[in-house]
């Protein structure tokens, strides 16, 4: 299997000549993974209950890429994901680095400033994040790892930096002047050597086409972002927030940006519950492991089905974090993992049958 593993990392996921994508990447985020077994003492299980990893599990699964998020604070911070991306990528891999630009939590209702840059102008933090991304890429380089897609800022629909660089209104300047200076931090890096990776925007609601349209014609009409600084769009697309979170709208959605701007895309943040009550979900999977694979296989046959062979890839959002097992969410849980917590300090975490949702 792993060397399966690596033959895929060989082959690009996107292909640069025609702009399209050559294959559906499969992933899961697992960022959590290193706290689950040093915390929780997290022992992973396959299906039938032998002992593994959880990237054995999921990789027997059909898992080609792991998505990473990085905070500028020491949670999930340089050290933490460098490590953990050095574990993944040396078992064959792809890497996909999601960085927050905050020392917590980034997304549509938080974006804050890491406390230790300065806010004092726009034009300083620009320098800030410039320099940030510019070291950061180099670090994971120096580390032994090639980043294949790099989100520059998680799920930035409202902007990134608040409170300088908030998108209020229809005044995307402030937003698209730092997320141009992230971008110019790619370019000094691969200057210096390092393999360029797919630059993303990812952003929220992905199932709804015209506020999608309304932002990356907002964006890119300031000037100082240009359609050739992004090479792939990336969107979260959950059933938890709303019911018009339909497979129908993301497929609408998908269509037109990939009609207008060329870009593969991927869903890089889903989920589908096992346990869930009192919650009006946006479609009619069952609830439980066979509905998270339907869902997910749903998500992929809309990608396979993206105006110009556009759609490139799935990530599931964090099936092992185990003792934040709604995942954001009003569920019990989305986890593809059942919890046993009678052996503390030992926790065992048996795969559900939803971990092969990709084979």
């Amino acid at each position: 299997m792993m060397l399966g593993r690596f033959l895929l990392r060989a082959l690009p996921i996107l292909s640069a000549m025609s702009g399209a994508a050559t294959a559906i990447a499969h992933g899961h985020d697992l960022s959590s993974v290193t706290q689950m077994e040093q915390d929780q003492g997290a022992n992973w299980y396959t299906t039938t209950g032998q002992k593994s990893t959880i990237e054995s599990i999921l990789g027997d699964g059909g898992m080609d890429s792991v998505r990473l998020r990085l905070w500028t604070a020491d949670e999930y911070g340089l050290s933490y994901t460098l490590a953990l991306a050095q574990r993944f990528y040396k078992e064959g891999y792809k890497i996909y680095l999601d960085m927050h630009f905050s020392d917590n939590w980034a997304d549509p209702s938080k974006q804050a400033i890491p406390a230790a840059w300065s806010s004092s102008s726009i034009t300083t933090l620009a320098s800030q994040l410039q320099t940030y991304v510019r070291e950061t890429l180099t670090s994971f380089h120096n580390g032994g790892v090639q980043i294949e897609i790099l989100a520059l800022g998680n799920e930035i629909r409202n902007g990134m930096l608040w409170p300088l660089g908030q998108i209020s209104g229809s005044s995307y300047t402030n937003f698209a002047t730092l997320w141009a200076a992230a971008r110019a931090g790619v370019n000094d890096a691969v200057s210096a050597g390092v393999p360029k990776p797919q630059v993303m925007i990812h952003l929220d609601d992905g199932w709804n086409e015209s506020l999608m349209a309304s932002w990356f014609k907002g964006v890119f009409a300031t000037g100082k972002v240009k359609t050739s600084d992004v090479d792939v769009f990336g969107f979260s697309f959950y059933p938890f927030y709303g019911t018009s979170a339909t497979i129908s709208n993301l497929q609408a959605s998908l269509n037109n940006l990939a009609s207008t701007y060329g870009k593969p895309m991927y869903v890089a943040e889903t989920d589908w519950p096992v346990e869930c009550s009192g919650v009006s979900l946006s479609a009619s999977y069952p609830v439980s492991a066979q509905g998270q694979t339907e869902w997910v296989q749903a998500i992929e046959s809309t990608l396979t089905s993206v105006s110009n062979g556009l759609g490139a890839g799935v990530f599931y959002w964090e099936p092992g974090f185990l003792n934040d097992s709604s995942l954001g969410s009003s569920c019990t849980s989305a986890l593809l993992f059942d919890v046993d917590w009678s052996g503390w300090p030992t926790t065992k975490a048996t795969a559900l049958s939803s971990v092969n949702m990709y084979t």
